[in-house]
């Protein structure tokens, strides 16, 4: 029993390997029938070519010369026959999309005609007026903003500029334990610094201790303040500035009630400012008045005047 199996599955191998080999023969028979007809036409034109003796390495040149062209003579085909085959699928589903098409307009006929009738009016939309869309962006109106603030600009700038070129009379003392009273005409626009040098060449005919003395060894003091060179007056006009015993926007003049009465009582009057030397300042700078002199902060606010 175990003999015939053996023997029935040695039958079944052999069976196998001979489907195999006819299988693979038939492959190579098919492949060596294309290679033979390929190789066929060739050599048929080789020998209609050659005339005469060649030698060998002209026949075997001429011999690839001619599997070359014979090569892309069968590709040509080739790609002719896809592309006529691709052309007659394309023509017949081109006859196909034209039959389904009459076939129907032939059947809707009618109800073409009757929506070529209806027009369809498409209404255009519209604002409603009683709608508020000024919080919407508009363009136009944003650009009309832009030139007004830009005309008030304008306007603004050239009304501060014919400010700045106003004359003013400045009454100032100059001073150096007592007070010598001069008269300046200054622009709104001048800073501290010009009206100390119109003072200076007022002043140098008169004191001695002037007349070699630069701009930078000068003080201004308005109102117990000492002001710094860089400031304009029109800065004080403008701002409301106000100093530690009266005004630093007001040039009229108010004699020093401190100096005259002795008096202690706030005033709310302007007085006039002193020019004084630095050298005299720190020399003197703990006796009255030069004492209650202090730096001039744009950031402190002085509620009340006081002359004490």
């Amino acid at each position: 029993m175990h003999m015939q199996k053996r023997r029935d599955k040695a039958k079944e191998q052999l069976e196998e390997m001979k489907a195999k080999i006819v299988n693979e023969n038939a492959i190579k028979s098919n492949i060596h029938n294309k290679f033979s007809a390929h190789y066929d036409a060739v050599e048929a034109q080789l020998k209609s070519s050659t005339v005469g003796l060649l030698t060998l390495d002209e026949m075997r040149e001429r011999q690839e010369s001619l599997v070359q062209l014979r090569e892309k003579q069968i590709v040509t085909t080739d790609k002719a026959k896809l592309e006529a085959k691709a052309t007659k699928l394309k023509k017949e589903k081109q006859a196909k999309r034209q039959a389904a098409l009459s076939f129907n307009l032939d059947d809707d006929g009618d109800e073409d005609v009757e929506e070529e009738e209806e027009v369809v009016v498409v209404k255009k939309l519209k604002k409603n007026p009683d709608v508020d869309t000024s919080f919407l962006p508009d363009r136009d109106r944003e650009a009309q903003e832009m030139e007004l603030k830009d005309k008030l600009r304008k306007d603004w700038m050239a009304k501060q500029d014919k400010l700045k070129n106003e004359e003013i009379e400045i009454t100032y003392s100059y001073w150096d334990g007592s007070g010598h009273r001069r008269k300046v005409k200054m622009k709104k626009g001048n800073s501290v610094q010009q009206f100390l040098i119109k003072c200076l060449e007022q002043l140098r005919q008169d004191f001695s201790e002037l007349k070699s003395t630069g701009v930078e060894h000068l003080m201004y003091v308005k109102e117990d303040l000492i002001i710094p060179h860089h400031y304009t007056f029109y800065d004080f006009i403008m701002t409301k500035a106000r100093g530690k015993s009266g005004p630093l926007f007001s040039f009229d003049v108010h004699d020093d009630v401190r100096l005259v009465g002795d008096a202690t009582i706030e005033k709310d009057e302007s007085h006039a400012g002193k020019v004084v030397l630095r050298h005299w300042y720190e020399r003197n700078k703990h006796i009255f008045p030069a004492s209650r002199w202090e730096p001039f902060d744009p950031e402190r606010k002085w509620d009340k005047y006081t002359i004490k």
